[in-house]
């Protein structure tokens, strides 16, 4: 579907896992070079550019520095970065995150937790290292860890194969999704209210905003909000049944080819 973007000031909002990099979770991950060169003319064509991410803050700066864009909803849409300042990080409700620990606990499933704004989760034990085996975050132990000892509570990581969370039933009261097969991310999923927050902040309307994601967790901000919503090439399903306009892949030009599309730059 061809929509054009018009030439007025829009407002972008970028997924990053899958959306703005390719590559993964596995340490391989990059932003291709016609992103670059899609986000340094829509820059200089003084549309305003921001993340829109599940990561944490802490582990999508880089990726705000590397691409010279100064603000962000990270965590979920529960946290909100303006102009390089982090404002706050809402936590996951406290008692439904100690209630899923506890279930884990009883049902000897391998957990984890963020407890802070770091590129650090931490395990009571070395067991969810040994089913997640992965490189997205670093996992420290601390034996005798308590989730009742912490004021707030900003994720979760469950380790299990699919369909281990089937059996969990603390995990109907919190928000969760499946990015790999060794375990889950219980985090929030609520991009579009912090998107919200960031059109208010700067005085933009959600009829001049354009959202670009690939996952289920950007499906908050594929719902009637008013706003252009774009799915990646590589977007599930469902987030395509969705998408006023699918893209090509992540890999093959696809933030470059949408802008096109929509009108925002002019090919070379």
């Amino acid at each position: 579907m061809y929509i054009c973007a018009q030439m007025r000031k829009r407002y972008l909002f970028f997924d990053i896992d899958g959306t703005l990099i390719a590559g993964g979770y596995y340490g391989n991950n990059y932003i291709p070079a016609s992103t670059m060169t899609a986000i340094r003319k829509l820059k200089e064509d003084g549309h305003f550019l921001c993340l829109a991410t599940g990561r944490s803050e802490a582990l999508s700066r880089a990726y705000m520095e590397e691409c010279g864009i100064d603000n962000m909803v990270s965590d979920g849409g529960y946290g909100i970065t303006i102009d390089g300042e982090l404002l706050g990080i809402r936590p996951l409700p406290r008692e439904d995150v100690i209630a899923l620990i506890r279930e884990c606990d009883r049902k000897g499933i391998p957990w984890a937790l963020q407890t802070d704004n770091s590129d650090t989760r931490l395990a009571p034990d070395g067991r969810f290292n040994e089913v997640a085996r992965d490189i997205y975050q670093k996992t420290r132990i601390v034996p005798g860890l308590d989730p009742e000892d912490f004021e707030n509570l900003y994720k979760a990581f469950i380790a299990g194969y699919y369909p281990m969370e089937r059996s969990i039933e603390s995990l109907k009261r919190l928000p969760w999704c499946r990015f790999q097969d060794e375990y889950i991310f219980v985090e929030p999923a609520d991009k579009a209210a912090g998107i919200h927050r960031m059109l208010e902040h700067f005085g933009g309307r959600p009829e001049d905003a354009i959202v670009f994601g690939d996952s289920k967790n950007d499906l908050s901000m594929f719902g009637d909000d008013g706003w252009i919503r774009v799915a990646m090439g590589n977007a599930s399903d469902e987030l395509k049944e969705k998408a006023d306009l699918v893209t090509t892949d992540v890999d093959q030009d696809g933030i470059w080819n949408a802008c096109v599309t929509l009108g925002l730059v002019k090919p070379d």
